[in-house]
């Protein structure tokens, strides 16, 4: 084995634990950036170009047809192809967190529809399924299984949030352990079906998944009920008859207790396990290569590679398959550096000398890309779900196509984690909900002051019947900040005066006007 450092790259901050790898003939693309897509790349999916160590980010498109696709971090990923030997493919993404923190529960279909020197264009399709359909969960895996000419997909694992009825004020943003049920996907005709085997009794997530033909492997993973890593590694078997799927499980020895470890295949039959951690805090230094043959399994330790003392010392690391035999690790940099958010990176290659020899002169004479997996000082659970993929040699592309984050606009200030006021005491890593109303982020509500700005609704003591009252009416609202303000700069309200009703005119007698004739027949009359 051998540890090769990279150097620091810029936009390094859209890089974070839980990404995935996208390989697509050869090019390697980045899926589950961190934060919200931009103006820059909407697609939120880039290549990921490395060139004498140093690492471009270039947009990646999507067709017209395809449907909207969120930056996912901690989905399960897999590969799905007509059958074992095909060439041809595409990835199956389900579940994983938003940028919000939402839990997604649904199922994408993501293929390359056309290639150029300068674009890549994806599809991407959601699928809908009936049955027993999994719930919205991360740190999970699926796989796909072959069995007499059939395929099908197998997901395991995972954490969600607390269910509604269970959930009270302290505990609202909580996570659990999934319950520990298979579900087998028939893809062809969009249904579901859960198992619940009797030799899984505790939920798993972030464990190792192997598959080859209709078998599954399933190493360490982390309970959280109990707080353990599973020393066990359990064997799945799935039997796809004309009839119902069989589906059966066997506790076998020599498993490892590891979570958020890391699987390279370097061969046919052949993998590596890099990475992980033994308990909350200690890392787990050691490798280990996995043989799979004839329906067997064999766990062997292997020679380790000399780690830097930086990566001995440091609290977390975090990294992703780039296939090949190659992995890329990093760890977070010295709070002394002047680039926010910076890390470390190394490839780690698993394979022999030679072979090394000879993918090293691929990179620095073919401009090989690779992933990063930089993050954000996580906890453990936050490493990277594995992915099998051929390693890529990138594609020569202007660098006028490079994607810029200085080119953005600076939303630091914005969303829900900000300071709002000089009294602000949400914190994301202590809130909990205040109002009934709030699920997984604070309650906000606009000040008119000015151009306007966000603040938090408990920062500002208000009531949740008060809260509920401004968000129906349509009134201004300031902030405690310039409520004072905004009195003394308001004019007196002008008083309504009193329309006058307009006198009515009076009304003129009628007078009737006598002909000549009719006076002097009159005046006789009057006289006689």
């Amino acid at each position: 084995m051998s540890l090769q450092m990279v150097s620091t790259v810029s936009n390094s901050s859209l890089l974070q634990p839980g990404f995935s790898l996208l390989n697509f003939d050869g090019h390697v693309f980045l899926f589950g950036q961190k934060g919200w897509p931009k103006r820059s790349c909407p697609t939120g999916v880039f290549l990921l170009d490395i060139k004498q160590n140093e690492l471009k980010m270039k947009p990646a498109f999507f067709s017209k047809d395809s449907c909207y696709l969120p930056p996912l971090r901690y989905p399960a990923l897999c590969t799905l192809r007509s059958d074992a030997k095909a060439d041809e493919y595409q990835y199956i993404i389900h579940g994983g967190k938003t940028p919000n923190n939402d839990l997604s529960d649904k199922i994408y279909f993501m293929s390359l529809v056309s290639k150029t020197s300068k674009k890549m264009t994806f599809q991407c399709t959601e699928k809908d399924l009936g049955g027993d359909v999994p719930e919205a969960r991360y740190g999970h895996t699926i796989n796909v299984v072959h069995s007499r000419g059939k395929s099908m997909s197998v997901l395991f694992g995972g954490r969600s949030y607390t269910p509604l009825a269970q959930r009270t004020t302290e505990k609202w943003n909580s996570v659990v352990d999934c319950l520990p049920s298979v579900f087998l996907i028939d893809f062809e005709f969009g249904c579901c079906t859960s198992y619940i085997l009797p030799e899984l009794q505790d939920g798993l997530s972030f464990h190792v998944s192997i598959a080859r033909d209709d078998t599954i492997y399933i190493l360490g993973g982390h309970s959280l009920q109990n707080n353990t890593r599973s020393p066990n590694l359990y064997k799945l078997k799935i039997d796809l008859p004309l009839g119902s799927p069989a589906v059966t499980c066997t506790i076998l020895p020599g498993g490892i207790s590891v979570s958020s470890a890391i699987v390279t295949q370097v061969s046919d039959t052949e993998f590596v396990l890099v990475g992980g951690y033994h308990s909350d805090n200690q890392k787990r230094l050691v490798c280990n290569t996995i043989v799979l043959e004839d329906s067997k399994i064999e766990i062997v330790e292997s020679v380790s590679p000399e780690w830097t003392s930086d990566i001995k010392h440091c609290r977390m690391w975090f990294g992703c398959d780039m296939g090949k035999g190659s992995v890329l690790l990093g760890i977070p940099g010295a709070n002394k550096q002047l680039i926010p958010d910076a890390n470390y990176f190394y490839i780690l290659r698993c394979k022999g000398a030679e072979e090394d020899k000879e993918e090293e002169s691929i990179i620095q004479n073919c401009s090989q890309t690779s992933s990063e997996d930089p993050g954000d000082s996580t906890p453990f659970e936050d490493s990277e779900e594995f992915c099998f993929s051929a390693e890529a040699n990138s594609f020569d592309v202007d660098d006028a196509d490079t994607y810029n984050e200085d080119d953005e606009e600076d939303e630091s200030e914005t969303g829900y984690w900000i300071t709002c006021c000089a009294s602000c005491n949400i914190d994301i890593n202590t809130w909990v909900p205040f109002y009934s109303t709030e699920l997984n982020k604070p309650a906000m509500i606009l000040c008119s002051s000015g151009t306007g700005h966000w603040v938090h609704a408990q920062c500002m003591d208000l009531s949740e019947t008060m809260l509920l009252r401004l968000s129906e009416a349509n009134v201004k609202y300031f902030c405690n900040e310039h409520i004072d303000l905004n009195k003394g700069l308001q004019t007196p309200q002008k008083v309504a005066c009193l329309k006058k009703q307009p006198m009515k005119p009076l009304r003129k007698k009628k007078t009737m006007k006598l002909s000549m004739s009719t006076k002097k027949s009159f005046l006789r009359r009057l006289f006689e």
